[in-house]
This record gives structure tokens, sequence and C-alpha cells, in this order.
């Protein structure tokens, strides 16, 4: 580890390009930079019109994504109201990861037991007026913890620097607990707020714009590796 901050967490830091802010008219070429970018995750944000107030892919598009690149680690985010019901969907079209929203079920654990069950990664995201605590209790239940760093909904915000602070939250309560889950943060990532968020406690870096609109997109890989 020695003095690099970026590698300042027990797991490796990684950027995952989200595939919302892809051209979606080239969508098989664009895949395809991801992997030729050197990343080996793809995040997918799914999103009803309800929980959040745009409509994004379904079960379909993960399926044709996991044909272009099998090799990819398929982050699904559901921004819907009772996840639980369209879990098993995801999961069938190709998911490797599903993370919903705390604020979205009153089925938390049973969602998080049954995405484990079904053999993906489960995690559990919190919208910026979620606070840490909320997660204490289903830390041992979850793989992953989500803090949103925007509003969810639309890609291209700017980022929030008071979730700085709910990062270190969640990490010091990870560690209290034992738990040696991912800390993940969503929106208005780039160079810079990426290596803030690593240093309070994060190392999954979700990033749409900044990966998509990058001239150089492995660059925007090897920056955190």
């Amino acid at each position: 580890m020695g003095k690099d901050k970026t590698r300042s967490v027990f797991k490796p830091v990684e950027l995952e390009p989200s595939l919302i802010a892809a051209d979606f008219a080239r969508i098989g070429e664009e895949v395809q930079s991801v992997v030729d970018a050197g990343a080996h995750l793809l995040h997918l944000d799914v999103m009803d019109g309800l929980f959040v107030p745009n409509f994004t892919m379904g079960p379909s598009m993960v399926a044709a994504v996991k044909r272009v690149a099998p090799e990819l680690v398929l982050d699904v985010h559901l921004m819907i109201y009772a996840p639980e019901l369209h879990i098993d969907s995801f999961i069938d079209a190709g998911a490797d990861e599903i993370t919903f929203h705390i604020e979205a079920t009153e089925h938390v654990e049973e969602a998080l037991r049954h995405i484990k069950k079904r053999g993906c990664a489960a995690g559990l995201a919190l919208r910026p007026v979620s606070g840490a605590g909320l997660i204490e209790r289903l830390l041992p239940l979850a793989d992953k913890i989500l803090v949103m760093t925007v509003e969810p909904g639309f890609g291209g915000q700017a980022f929030m620097p008071k979730m700085l602070e709910k990062v270190r939250q969640v990490r010091s309560l990870a560690q209290t607990m034992g738990c040696n889950i991912d800390v993940q943060v969503d929106g208005g990532i780039n160079a810079k707020t990426g290596k803030e968020c690593v240093v309070a406690g994060a190392n999954r870096l979700v990033a749409g714009t900044y990966f998509f609109s990058h001239s150089d997109r492995r660059s925007c890989i090897e920056v955190f590796s």
C-alpha cells in the first residue's frame, strides 16, 4: 500500500463505466470500448420513471450486452420500486451483480438473501438524503454498499462533496463490523472526485460521462489501477 492514498481500502480500486452515458445508437461499439479500455466491470442503470424521474433499460439490454461482452461483470443498479419483483428477470438476462435502493422496498433483507441465493453479488444503495446508519444491521447480508453522490435519475450531474462523509461512515461501519465489502460511489465521478472518494474509503467508482466522453478511455481506467 505504501503512501498511495488511492490504495487506502481493503479491495483494489476500480473504475466502472456506466452505460447510461454511452451513445445508444452505437451500443455494441460502446460496450466493446469498455473491454478495450481494460475495464472488467460495466454499470447498467435501470429506472422505472417512478422511483426516479427517468426511464432506461430493461432485461433485454442486459442480455444484449452480455452477448456482446460476456467477459464483463455486469453490475445492474435497480432504481425502481419493488425491485424484488424483477430480480430474477435481470439475473436470468445475465446480471452478475444486483444493487437496489433501501428506500424502494419494504423487503430489503429478503431481496438481499434472494440475490445471493441466485449466485449474484448483492448491493444496497443509498440516495443522498439517506443516512449511513440505515444500512448498519444489513451489512452482513450485503456484498456492496452504493453511496449515490448525486440524486439518482440522470447522468451528467455535479458531484455532491457532502457525500464524502457518508462514504467515510460506511467504510468505518464495515471495518468496525468486520465486513470486507465493496464501497461504491456513483455520480459526478472523474479523476479528481474519484480520488477524493477513494481517500474517504470507496473502492468502486462508477463513471458515465467522464468515461464515455473521454478521448482516451483507457487512461480513465489506468488512473485508478
